[in-house]
């Protein structure tokens, strides 16, 4: 597994790789694509996102002092930016997720090319991330 620092590093290569903004959503909606399945059963209110103009789903489990989380979205670009954050923080130690600045999202310039409420589903989605860390940090 990479270190939380190479997957970052990963990412703002692979986003690096366009110039324009529409290859980089399109991007996003492959890595949407890509997202395992979310079991009906997991859609419930409390796995959902709030602040997200569209629906999004995040469970997680511990295993092993690590957290790894599954998610779903009924949008296509905000399931690609769900993707995008689990592929970095899955099977991350609470600590690791916690005391990140997910600074490498500024660094690939998503939050500026989003849309208002799109701009705020992300922030959601990343402070309920880093919530789930830091109540399981020991």
């Amino acid at each position: 597994m990479k270190t939380l620092e190479e997957a970052k590093q990963a990412v703002i290569d692979d986003f690096s790789m366009y110039d324009e903004w529409l290859d980089k959503y399109e991007y996003l909606i492959e890595l949407g694509k890509n997202l395992e399945p979310f079991p009906e059963a997991s859609k419930t209110d409390d796995n959902l996102i709030k602040g997200c103009q569209s629906r999004v789903w995040l469970d997680y489990k511990v295993e092993d002092g690590r957290i790894y989380f599954t998610a779903d979205s009924d949008a296509i670009i905000t399931k690609g930016i769900i993707s995008l954050l689990i592929s970095v923080y899955s099977g991350r130690t609470p600590q690791e997720i916690a005391h990140d600045d997910f600074g490498f999202i500024n660094e690939i310039g998503l939050k500026e090319n989003l849309s208002p409420t799109r701009a705020n589903g992300l922030v959601s989605m990343i402070d309920t991330i880093k919530a789930v860390a830091l109540e399981n940090c020991k």
